[in-house]
Parts: structure tokens; C-alpha cells; sequence
């Protein structure tokens, strides 16, 4: 009977140990192993994550990833997804990591994990030059009569819903440039998404054809995500960017992409 007990303990003991060793190993030592971080991006999101006069892939968050692979000894590699195939691409394990500017709102935390923000934006309203709307105030008056573009399941959506309650809510499924390119052209007659995106996509288009309305409907964070069995993943990507804070490497990405347009005589 004690041998019978002894046994059981051992294995009990073998058990813990080999889930232990399991856990331990996550995510980064799967990188290590693999050689690569795999990233899933946006096809259309400049100044975070688009396809360059190049051909080359590029932009805030990109950029970002490359640093990240470089700290890791691995190599980045750009998996390209809209808007509405980010998520599921994470969730499948195609992915490791999500970047984008995505908000971290609590809908999504209940799939994915983000990490800490790394920028905060949020949603503003924008309108062709010369329209009838000159401040959120004018569009709401619209009522029943205002169409209004937005990024399917991206955070500008459920701003437009709520700023604009009467509305027509025109969903598009792509990047930021459809909803400007929509307003342009007459299908709509404002569009919301954020701000930082919105201010590096209009430079795509002709001078003076897009006017923004300066009011925010939103105040929001922006972060990278994982998968819930990433935490080691997470972690690190909190670390990374600490670090990037205080060697410098943070403000100067920023500076460039962000709060500059200076990245379109490169790109």
C-alpha cells in the first residue's frame, strides 16, 4: 500500500513538473525557436503600418516590430490583413503579435490582450473642403439626412453611433483612405476615424480637398495585442517599450510618423 502511495506521489510530482515546463516555455522561446516574430499589420493604415512609393512596408507601428525583432535576435516578418482579419489572424496563431491602431476597448480585451498603450488618439470628424459642415454641431443638425463613413468594427464606428445617433452609419472594409475617398466622391458626406490616421492619409490626396473638423468626438489609447496564452509576450512588449522610452528611440519614431507629416517625402 505504501509503494502504491509513494507511486502516486511521483507521479502526481512528474505531472506539476511537466506542466511547469510547459508554461515556462510560451511564447518567446517559440519565437526564439521559430527565428521569427510574426506580425499582423493593417494593408492600409499609414502612418502606422502601409506599403510605401517603395514597395516596402513601413510606418510607426512597423517600425516598432522591426525594433522589437532586432532585440530579439529574430527576424520580423509582416503578415498584411484589413481591419476586420486582424483579430482572427492573432486568434488562428497565424500571428504572434497585433499592430495596428487598435483602442483596447473592453469588447476586444475579451478576446485578445493588450498591452500597456504606447500612444493615446482619438476619433475626429472630417468633411470635403467647402462642405456644408463646419463643426460636429452642424453635422448632428443633419439628423436622418448626414451619411456617414467609418471603418467597419473600428472604434470611429461606434464614436460615429454615438455622436451621431440619427445618422446613416456607412460601413467600409479596408483603411482609413476608403472613407476618405468616399467623402470625396459624394457617398458620404463626413467620416470619422483617428485622428493620427486621418492626418497621414489626407496627405495622399490632392492638396486643400479634405478639411477636418477640429472638435474630438474620443480620447482614446492605442496599444499592441496578443493572445491570452502570450503573457511572457506581453510583458516583454512592455518592457521594449520602456526601454525605447528611455534610450530615445520612442519620441524619435513618434516625431517622424506621428506628429509630423515629414515621413511622406521618404515613403
Amino acid at each position: 500500500m505504501r509503494v502504491t502511495k509513494l507511486w502516486r506521489l511521483v507521479l502526481a510530482l512528474a505531472l506539476v513538473l511537466g506542466w511547469t515546463s510547459l508554461a515556462a516555455a510560451g511564447t518567446l522561446e517559440e519565437i526564439a525557436s521559430r527565428g521569427e516574430l510574426r506580425i499582423a499589420c493593417q494593408t492600409q493604415g499609414p502612418p502606422f503600418s502601409f506599403v510605401d512609393k517603395n514597395g516596402q512596408r513601413t510606418g510607426s507601428s512597423v517600425e516598432f516590430c522591426k525594433l522589437m525583432a532586432e532585440d530579439m535576435g529574430v527576424k520580423a516578418v509582416f503578415l498584411d490583413f484589413d481591419w476586420d482579419g486582424l483579430i482572427p489572424a492573432l486568434l488562428s496563431k497565424k500571428a504572434d503579435v497585433l499592430a495596428a491602431d487598435m483602442t483596447p476597448t473592453l469588447k476586444r480585451a475579451m478576446k485578445i490582450s493588450f498591452s500597456d498603450p504606447f500612444i493615446y488618439t482619438g476619433s475626429i470628424v472630417f468633411t470635403k473642403k467647402g462642405g456644408a459642415f463646419k463643426s460636429v454641431k452642424d453635422a448632428q443638425a443633419a439628423g436622418e439626412k448626414l451619411r456617414v463613413a467609418v471603418l467597419l468594427g473600428s472604434t470611429g464606428e461606434a464614436d460615429a453611433k454615438a455622436a451621431f445617433p440619427k445618422a446613416e452609419i456607412k460601413t467600409y472594409k479596408g483603411g482609413g483612405p476608403l472613407l476618405i475617398d468616399a467623402v470625396l466622391k459624394g457617398h458620404a458626406d463626413v467620416g470619422v476615424n483617428d485622428d493620427t490616421a486621418v492626418v497621414g492619409q489626407v496627405a495622399e490626396f490632392p492638396p486643400d480637398s479634405v478639411e477636418i473638423i477640429s472638435e474630438q468626438l474620443s480620447k482614446l489609447p492605442l496599444a499592441f495585442a496578443v493572445r491570452y496564452d502570450s503573457p511572457d509576450l506581453k510583458d516583454w512588449i512592455n518592457l521594449f517599450f520602456l526601454h525605447t522610452r528611455l534610450d530615445g528611440r520612442y519620441d524619435k519614431n513618434l516625431k517622424y510618423w506621428v506628429n509630423s507629416l515629414d515621413w511622406k517625402k521618404d515613403h
